[in-house]
């Protein structure tokens, strides 16, 4: 499809290339939760996830002049921006207040099966997306291991997990929704630069006017809070989501959302390690689960040639 920034090579299932991309964006991924928990101790998720996008802004377009580029911003366009922008909003807001709330191990597992909700979506609103029988029972197995997830959070601080696992499920299904507009509405003819700058235009000024609502501003943040701030800014919204956007411009959308399966590998893994997070038996067989389901969902019969 010809666009105002050229000709998008589309690509009918995944290459080694767009493996190897997706694979070290998984990781970058799981790392950004350990990322966003630290700096929950020193600022407020909802006000610091604002002024993350608010920061984004001048970065995207900066990036955009120093490639000769134009923001696009065809009337067309307009509904699948503020759409897209809705639901980047509420995809961290729910996600930052889950970090808040319960582990990094633990939303790694829910917040990463967001395949399972854009398959099940995407079979039903975007063409060339049918759920085969052997996707079927992907998107079945996952669910059952984020069930298992949640319905295993038991011990002390239950309610608080509850809560927490509630709010990673709703940021999953609202990064579903991410991709559905990406694809899915007018807002697939900009460049993923432009797409992104839609999502932190719109969800800076929401994010920030319902801050107030989720206490106090600052929690006593210290300079490692500010630095991750800044780390979230430049290499997470900046480069990481305009990565992201590009690559699901190019593959299908269901393969590019498949492997996020590693996702929750690497979160659980960091969360660990990092942040020496408790492991329990329930939690691992809900990853077993989830990773498994999202492999028969991504898996594709080679065609002879």
């Amino acid at each position: 499809m010809r666009s105002a920034e050229g000709i998008v090579d589309r690509r009918d299932s995944i290459d080694t290339f767009g493996a190897l991309a997706l694979i070290g964006f998984s990781a970058f991924l799981g790392m950004n939760q350990v990322v966003a928990k630290v700096v929950n101790e020193g600022l407020q998720p909802v006000f610091w996830a604002g002024l993350r996008s608010a920061g984004a802004v001048p970065i995207l377009w900066l990036m955009l002049r120093l490639r000769g580029r134009r923001v696009e911003l065809a009337r067309h366009t307009w509904t699948g921006g503020l759409l897209i922008g809705a639901a980047f909003t509420t995809e961290f807001l729910l996600l930052f207040l889950a970090l808040d709330m319960t582990t990094v191990v633990r939303s790694s597992v829910i917040f990463y099966s967001m395949p399972v909700w854009l398959g099940i979506a995407a079979h039903f609103l975007l063409p060339g997306q049918r759920l085969t029988r052997r996707r079927m029972v992907g998107l079945v197995v996952a669910f059952a291991g984020v069930a298992w997830v949640i319905a295993g959070r038991g011990g002390a601080g239950s309610e608080g997990a509850l809560a927490g696992d509630l709010c990673a499920l709703g940021a999953s299904f609202a990064w579903a929704g991410v991709a559905l507009c990406a694809r899915g509405t007018a807002i697939r003819e900009v460049s993923p630069e432009t797409q992104l700058l839609w999502q932190v235009g719109v969800s800076a000024p929401l994010l920030l006017a319902l801050s107030p609502l989720f206490g106090e501003f600052l929690r006593e943040p210290e300079a490692l809070h500010w630095w991750g701030l800044g780390f979230q800014i430049v290499f997470v919204v900046a480069l990481g989501f305009s990565a992201w956007l590009w690559l699901l411009a190019i593959y299908p959308p269901a393969a590019v959302a498949a492997f996020s399966f590693l996702s929750p590998v690497f979160g659980v893994a960091l969360g660990w390690l990092l942040l020496d997070e408790p492991l329990p038996p329930t939690l691992l067989g809900g990853l077993v689960l989830v990773a498994t389901g999202l492999i028969l969902i991504n898996h594709r019969k080679r065609t002879p040639g």
